[in-house]
């Protein structure tokens, strides 16, 4: 029999989970990504803030499923679906068949409407140039504040805005703090870098809306006491080279700052519009909804409405939980609904390969908890009804990146490096490397 072929695309922490359950089902796995590694999200801020370099959170792909035979690499972008035909159509080269689709393309930043005039001000979090720009951002402050003897655009140059109180913008928020006040202690003439001014700013009551009031309000005590500036109930109005505008207790306020920072939203990747037109082309009575960040809404068994052979996991997928709610946009939802999805095209290769759910249970996430890290031994924590916060919290937190990187090696490097920044409170990642279009020494 000739194995059925099983396409993934996005080489993510969905997809990947994916791949892993399919090692041992006879089928033909072909793993389509425009990059050509695996990038592990979360510690995409320590990159950001010189902690980490960007190879010690990042794997190849092709390594990463080396020892798997029964999957390929293909380094390409996907452009369009054909779901009648069941094709999908890529940046360059043939069409790819498929049997069986799960896409898994993750998310980009999501800006409200305002892309074009506020990106290049306020960079994201989600690529490795995202990082090492944001790092060549923070860093080119400092060492432009050093050489100006304008007391004025020190000033501007020393304040750091971070928009978005989700965990993101708490970490950012809490290594830029960190770096200002214990890693660059001394090491400048003319500046002191611990009179950097670091502001959160947060739309919301309270940061980290996501866990309980007594841990968000512990975390905004966490982020005080590192020297930040927490902003509740703040919202940006306009942004542009040299400052922000914000609306804070009824009136508008300006903030002279060089350098912005975009940790307040996420959209879908485009992937999940163009799946959406497809699906409309291919059955045009049973349109496929997306929602207002442009996921799409996928059924209880992780599939595409109508199409039980297309699979929409990770950021990309809009699912409702057990509450109701659309589940939230992290790591181990896209892993449990990736493994979901390998159990379940393997059970449908053990029975000849029919589509149909049949008495498939339907997907069902197990919420492990939440946790978020403010600083050096400082994080919180939550799984049911346990909370915890401080050292303990923080340990955890480091145990279980680790534990989820993708590679040995990467452990290893991680691990290492943790232990030295945590003994000399030194950040041996701070490089600044390539061009900024922007830069904060000329500020308008």
């Amino acid at each position: 029999m000739v194995p059925k072929r099983v396409v993934i695309v996005g080489g993510g922490f969905g997809g990947l989970a994916c791949i892993r359950q399919l090692k041992r089902a006879p089928v033909e796995i072909t793993l389509i990504d425009r990059r050509n590694f695996h990038l592990f999200q979360p510690l995409l801020y320590q990159v950001a803030t010189g902690g980490l370099s960007p190879a010690n959170i990042a794997a190849p792909l092709r390594c990463i499923v080396r020892k798997q035979k029964n999957v390929r690499v293909l380094l390409s972008e996907v452009v369009d679906f054909n779901l009648t035909n069941r094709t999908l159509i890529l940046s360059e080269g043939p069409p790819i068949s498929y049997d069986f689709l799960v896409v898994a393309t993750g998310s980009t930043h999501h800006y409200f409407g305002k892309d074009a005039q506020w990106e290049p001000h306020a960079p994201g979090l989600k690529t490795i140039e995202d990082a090492t720009l944001i790092r060549r951002r923070v860093l080119s402050a400092f060492e432009q504040a050093e050489s100006t003897t304008d007391l004025d655009l020190r000033k501007r140059l020393l304040t750091f805005v971070i928009i978005g109180g989700g965990p993101t913008g708490v970490e950012l928020a809490g290594s830029i703090c960190e770096l200002a006040h214990q890693t660059m202690r001394n090491e400048f003439r003319s500046i002191d870098p611990a009179k950097a001014r670091v502001i959160l700013v947060e739309n919301s009551p309270a940061i980290l809306e996501r866990y309980h009031p007594s841990l968000s309000q512990k975390g905004k005590e966490a982020l005080s006491s590192l020297g930040a500036e927490v902003w509740n109930e703040t919202r940006l109005t306009d942004l542009g080279e040299g400052y922000a505008v914000v609306s804070r207790q009824g009136k508008e306020e300006r903030i002279e700052t060089s350098t912005v920072l975009w940790a307040a939203g996420v959209k879908a990747s485009p992937l999940g519009l163009l799946l959406a037109k497809a699906a409309a082309v291919a059955d045009s009575s049973k349109p496929i909804e997306t929602d207002r960040a442009g996921r799409v809404v996928v059924d209880p068994y992780c599939c595409l409405p109508g199409h039980n052979e297309v699979g929409v996991i990770g950021d990309l997928a809009n699912q409702k939980g057990a509450d109701g709610n659309p589940l939230p946009g992290v790591a181990p939802v896209a892993v449990q609904q990736g493994e979901y999805l390998g159990r379940r095209i393997s059970d449908l290769a053990k029975r000849n390969w029919d589509i149909e759910k049949g008495s498939e249970k339907p997907f069902r996430y197990w919420d492990k908890g939440n946790m978020a890290t403010i600083g050096r031994s400082r994080a919180i924590m939550e799984s049911g009804k346990i909370r915890a916060s401080g050292r303990i919290a923080w340990l955890a937190w480091l145990f279980i990146h680790i534990l989820y990187l993708a590679r040995f090696e990467n452990r290893i490097m991680v691990l290492f490096q943790w232990g030295w920044n945590y003994v000399t409170r030194n950040r041996t990642a701070r490089l600044i490397t390539g061009r900024d279009p922007i830069s904060p020494s000329n500020p308008k």
